[in-house]
Formats: C-alpha cells, structure tokens, sequence
C-alpha cells in the first residue's frame, strides 16, 4: 500500500512539473543536462522501479498494448503528457511480459552483451539515425520525453525504455541486486546525456550504458551464476550421465 501511495504521489508531482515547465524561465545547456541527469531522469525512473512488483502479474502484454493504444489515442488528442506516460508504462508492461521467457540468468546476459552493438550501429549508421535526422515526428510517437524549463525536453527511444524495464525486473527475478541495478541503469543513461552534450552530438546510443548499468552491480553474483551453468552442463555431457544416454 505504501508503495502504491509512493507511486501515485510521484506521478502526480511529475505530471505537475510537466505541465509548469514550459512556463519558467529557461536554462543553460549545461543546466539543463544537470538537472536532466540529477533529478529529472532519475524521478521519471523511479516509477518503474515503485511499479517493480507488478513485474509477473498476469495479462502484462494485454495491459501494455492497452497503455499502448491509450498513447496513441491521447497524442492524437494533444494531450502530450499523458501519452508520455502511456508510452512509459506500455512499453514497461510489455519487458516484463518479454522477461516471461527467458528461462535463465545467462539469457539476459546474452542480450546485455549484443544489444550495445546493435543500438551503436542503428544511431550512427541505421534506421536510429535516419529517424532521428530526417523524420523528428515519428522519433518524438517512438519516444519518452524528459521536459526541462522553458519547454525544452530530451528523449529516450522506447527501445531504451524497454530494456531499462527488463533488465531491472531480471534484476528482482533472478535474485541480484534491483536497487543497485536501477542506480547503475540511471548513471549510464545520465552519464550518456553528459557525454553527447560534451562531444556535441545529436545522440548517443544508449544501450551500451543501461547493458552496462545492469552488468556491473551484479557482475560477480553473475560470474558465479555462469560457471555454475558452465560447470552443470559439462557434468551433464559426461559419458555415463543421464543425458549422454539418452
């Protein structure tokens, strides 16, 4: 209950700082990106993190699609924070759903060691970089905006979204560590704020850090998990055990 309290009262602060934000004052680049990777990024977050138990409900990508649809039906109406919120809590619902079938630890690992390749290529050579150069419109429909002062907002791909949300529910499933993973997960995805505006480039793949952000806090609880795995498997291809006889 207390939890549930804890998240309705943050989305309702955050819906309130969305809709004054465009009213103040703007700010420096460099403020912005503070408070972007301090404080802005970092609330939006934490709601995944307050909505964690959720994580193995039943109907997950019924819920999702529907959050989905509520998106599109609110960004056609122009009512942008809603549907901002539609799309994080759709795309949310629909990683745990995913998480559903990965039947191990070391699944997740796989996919934490590929997709940082997959996403560097897509923004600078790929479909990322098409989108996001020559079609603004249809990256903003595919996106998550964090709004600053003045009206300004930087965004994060659903994409981005969807393996934040999984990685820190594979986090709870599988026994590591959730909060550290979240405190990495937020950290790579500011660290890459930081960076892109310090190189001053319009984006940087942000996958390689939320990989990252879920690799290391558990990186020992998962090295022992892999070899254990290893070590099974190898027991389990010896002459005379059960699987070499069948």
């Amino acid at each position: 209950m207390g939890r549930a309290a804890a998240l309705l009262g943050l989305a309702t602060a955050i819906a309130a700082w969305y809709a004054i934000a465009p009213h103040l004052d703007p700010l420096t680049l460099w403020q912005d990106v503070a408070l972007l990777a301090f404080v802005i990024i970092p609330a939006v977050l934490f709601l995944i993190w307050l909505a964690l138990p959720l994580w193995n409900m039943r109907w997950l990508l019924l819920a999702g699609a529907a959050c989905l649809v509520l998106a599109f039906v609110c960004g056609t109406l122009d009512l942008d924070v809603a549907a901002n919120f539609a799309k994080l809590a759709g795309v949310t619902l629909i990683a745990w759903w995913f998480l559903g079938y990965f039947e191990n630890v070391s699944w997740v690992v796989l996919v934490a060691a590929i997709i940082p390749w997959v996403d560097a290529y897509s923004v600078w050579r790929g479909p990322t970089k098409q989108i996001t150069s020559e079609h603004e419109e249809v990256f903003s429909a595919l996106s998550i905006g964090f709004v600053v002062p003045g009206g300004g907002a930087a965004r994060l791909g659903l994409p981005d979204v969807l393996f934040f949300a999984l990685f820190l529910a594979a986090a709870v499933r599988f026994d590591l560590r959730p909060f550290w993973t979240w405190i990495g997960l937020v950290l790579g995805l500011s660290l890459t704020i930081v960076l892109a505006t310090w190189w001053d480039v319009g984006g940087l793949p942000a996958l390689p850090a939320l990989s990252l952000g879920f690799l290391v806090p558990n990186a020992d609880i998962l090295w022992t998990r892999l070899r254990a795995q290893a070590r099974d498997a190898a027991q389990e291809g010896k002459p005379g055990s059960d699987t070499a006889r069948t």
